[in-house]
């Protein structure tokens, strides 16, 4: 999640602000928004709260990200822990890492995530309480009825921050590797690593990811569970690792942006056959059925990445005006959007006017509308302006509060 996206211009020891990045992780993250309000009108697809209003043809337009807006998230968090750990010890960085993330994370937790459990649980019938009733019993751990929401069992949910306590660990965990990295056969390797071509490495890198998934999928569900979820660690810390090793590999970076046409096509043609293949395939399947599948899912994602980077660096890499705002709500707007997007989504859906008045068609454009113009409105006329509750959001805490933001913001 940091903003400390630097880069060698690859002529001397200077540095200089990978802008291809910052601007990628803010439109990772607004997709991430899009996407979590097309789930509550996506057909057959479990969420917290649904609308009447389902469309199965959104399917096809959700299938088109959800093989790699994930992954693209966690490989953009990689990056920025190897150019935190250029600039300073594995112990300030592993320090940083903490207190960025841990805060917003339990503050979440105990405030901002649990009005999404509250109108899970009404919707799906668990309760008949007032917001503040459900909200004491909420603070006192205790368990709630079966699947009432999300994390029932535990009595507390952190819902969509899942990425943040996973995303801290991986942290963690190459903050300790990095003081390895320091031994002379260990960094020399590295070198020849980013040095060499990426294409090699490339279908290993697909390769490790489709036997995951070949081997774990059908084993371990994706349950968010942090103890539990071998899967999904597998998965995550491999993707967040390379992200690692990507940050300097600048002649990675140069063969995805000269060969972004060649991947795309690639791309689309996976996801064409993903398309096709809903169609197709029976409900009984074969283990070479699943080897296929879990084929094409992985070079889908690997190639969407590959695609994805490649043409950010070509045309992203430059200083939008927008670009320091955005950079900062960043952090804050992910932990607000999914609480608006539940809380407003439960009460369009039980809005008995816009019901009878064109609410396929109002009801989706006052999702979208209202969850942008909430994590606006709450991220410039609170969240900055109000010092104890920066910490708490992913912002630096500060003396003055700016009315603008005029520098970009450290992890």
């Amino acid at each position: 999640m940091s903003t400390v996206l630097q880069h060698s211009n690859g002529t001397g020891p200077n540095h200089g602000r990978r802008y291809d990045i910052d601007t990628l992780r803010v439109l990772a993250f607004g997709l991430l928004i899009l996407y979590h309000c097309g789930m509550f009108y996506v057909a057959d697809w479990g969420w917290h709260v649904k609308s009447e209003h389902l469309s199965d043809g959104l399917k096809r337009l959700m299938i088109l990200s959800n093989q790699w807006r994930m992954e693209l998230l966690f490989l953009i968090s990689g990056m920025a822990v190897a150019f935190m750990l250029e600039k300073y010890s594995a112990a300030q960085v592993a320090g940083s890492r903490i207190k960025r993330l841990l805060p917003p994370l339990l503050f979440g937790m105990v405030v901002v995530v649990a009005p999404q459990a509250y109108f899970q649980g009404s919707a799906n019938g668990a309760f008949d309480y007032s917001y503040w009733e459900f909200y004491t019993r909420y603070l006192s751990l205790q368990p709630w009825p079966v699947d009432a929401f999300d994390g029932w069992d535990f009595g507390w949910t952190w819902n969509h921050l899942w990425f943040l306590p996973y995303a801290l660990a991986y942290s963690l965990i190459w903050s300790g590797f990095s003081v390895a990295l320091r031994w002379h056969v260990l960094a020399r390797g590295l070198e020849r690593l980013r040095s060499a071509s990426v294409w090699p490495y490339l279908a290993l890198a697909c390769g490790w990811l489709f036997l995951l998934a070949w081997q774990m999928d059908r084993t371990f569900d994706e349950t968010h569970n942090f103890f539990e979820d071998w899967y999904l660690h597998a998965q995550y810390f491999s993707i967040f690792s390379m992200g690692f090793v990507l940050s300097r590999a600048q002649r990675w970076w140069q063969q995805f942006s000269a060969k972004r046409w060649f991947t795309l096509v690639v791309a689309l043609l996976c996801y064409g056959l993903i398309l096709w293949g809903r169609e197709v395939l029976p409900e009984e399947l074969t283990e070479w059925d699943y080897v296929m599948i879990y084929a094409v899912l992985t070079i889908n994602a690997c190639a969407w990445l590959a695609t994805i980077l490649g043409w950010s660096h070509r045309y992203l890499n430059r200083p939008w005006k927008w670009l320091p705002y955005a950079t900062e709500a960043v952090f804050p707007w992910y932990i607000l959007h999914q609480t608006l997007t539940v809380s407003i989504g439960y009460g369009l859906a039980r809005w008995s006017w816009l019901q009878n008045h064109w609410a396929p068609v109002l009801e989706p454009i006052l999702l979208v509308s209202l969850t942008i113009l909430g994590c606006l409105v709450l991220h410039e006329f609170v969240i900055r302006r109000v010092n104890i509750l920066r910490p708490l959001f992913g912002l630096r805490w500060q003396k003055k509060t700016p009315l603008t933001v005029g520098v970009f913001q450290q992890a």
